[in-house]
């Protein structure tokens, strides 16, 4: 998806106008040129008092937007698994390099290799599932997913954004539809994370539910008690240019730099080979850069 803040646009440069000192040796030895001096000295100071205030305006909004970003990071990379919970017990302030995988839309024949690999590396995922068509013969893999100490998730019963977006009526009657369907191999309530298929910011859903949709999808989540997430970290091995398993490594350690919490977007689909094949890259290296798995 997304370098986080890259709406951000670039400071203005900062430009002040010193005017030119005098230049000739007559303007310095007359009254012209200790009048030019000391309207230059006087002008001088006018615009290093302008770019002092113009410098401390900007160092005020700048402020003000690093207060926002800093607590909105926190605020939307809540983990489904609590990454944060020991440190808060504990009172720590300095928190470590988290990681957690997250996969998309499955499950799916990929799904069964995808935890074979979690098994043998001990790391612990989260599944955000679908039940489409194509997602109905390996739903009971949902139990297996639990049973293996992972996470279900919610996404979609169908992942039809002009279904599921044309109102929140809508969306919710899909989220009960899934449901349902879940409810056979585990337990529906203790499943209250959810995932907004295209994320919690996109804007493909106004054209169906207009502009205020996500927003009142959002609000509607949390008065259920449930919580949602997005990601900031993205292999897009589901785009259409069907990266290969290196690729999707290079997508992720792009996306990751600089973070100390990541929520990685990978899929489990039956399209995603590549995934399966990147997954013990990708595990090793965040393990090799200090990422604790959550």
């Amino acid at each position: 998806l997304y370098k986080r803040f890259a709406f951000l646009p670039p400071p203005p440069p900062l430009r002040v106008y010193f005017p030119p000192r005098p230049h000739t040796l007559y303007q310095t030895k007359t009254g012209e040129g200790l009048a030019m001096r000391r309207d230059a000295k006087r002008e001088e100071q006018t615009g290093r008092l302008l770019a002092a205030v113009v410098l401390a305006a900007m160092l005020t909004v700048l402020c003000g937007i690093i207060h926002q970003l800093y607590h909105r990071e926190y605020a939307e990379t809540d983990t489904p698994n609590d990454c944060f919970a020991v440190s808060a017990a504990t009172g720590e302030t300095a928190l470590p390099k988290m990681v957690c995988l997250t996969f998309d839309d499955g499950p799916s024949k990929n799904t069964v290799p995808i935890l074979e690999i979690l098994d043998r590396e001990q790391v612990p995922a989260t599944f955000f599932v679908c039940a489409q068509e194509i997602n109905k013969p390996y739903l009971p893999l949902v139990r297996q997913i639990v049973q293996q100490g992972h996470q279900v998730a919610m996404h979609s019963a169908t992942h039809r954004y002009a279904a599921i977006y044309r109102s929140s009526e809508a969306f919710w009657q899909d989220i009960k539809t899934l449901r349902q369907a879940l409810e056979p191999y585990l337990n529906p309530e203790d499943i209250t994370w959810l995932r907004f298929p295209g994320g919690s910011t996109n804007t493909v859903s106004h054209r169906y539910g207009g502009s205020g949709i996500m927003q009142t999808l959002k609000a509607q989540t949390e008065e259920k008690g449930w919580h949602w997430i997005d990601w900031n970290v993205c292999g897009e091995d589901a785009t259409a240019s069907h990266p290969n398993a290196e690729q999707i490594l290079r997508n992720i350690q792009e996306d990751a730099q600089g973070l100390s919490t990541c929520v990685v977007l990978l899929h489990d689909t039956k399209a995603t080979d590549q995934t399966v094949k990147a997954l013990p890259a990708i595990v090793e290296w965040f393990r090799s850069q200090g990422y604790t798995f959550c």
